[in-house]
């Protein structure tokens, strides 16, 4: 059984669909280092170059656009929990 890759490409911007999207069960690993990146106070830029794979200097709407987005996103899918705990356990 295999899980989510650990490193994958983003989107520009991540969903933002009121339910769980297969989307984000690809990207439950870079959700977690957003989240943990933010708790121990990370720099967005160097987050996103190397959670997201943005070069915030080259890119730097896209980046923070890519950022801010999927922040939120984890944000939502953890006060939802159910990602984070298991999407398979209903």
């Amino acid at each position: 059984m295999s899980g989510p890759p650990l490193n994958p490409d983003v989107a520009d911007v991540a969903p933002n669909e009121p339910a769980l999207t297969a989307y984000d069960e690809q990207h439950v690993v870079t959700y977690i280092r957003l989240l943990q990146a933010e708790g121990e106070g990370a720099d967005w830029r160097e987050v996103a170059r190397v959670v997201l794979h943005i070069d915030s200097e080259r890119e730097p709407d896209r980046a923070w656009a890519a950022y801010r987005s999927h922040l939120a996103r984890a944000k939502w899918v953890t006060e939802q929990g159910r990602l984070l705990r298991g999407a398979g356990s209903k």
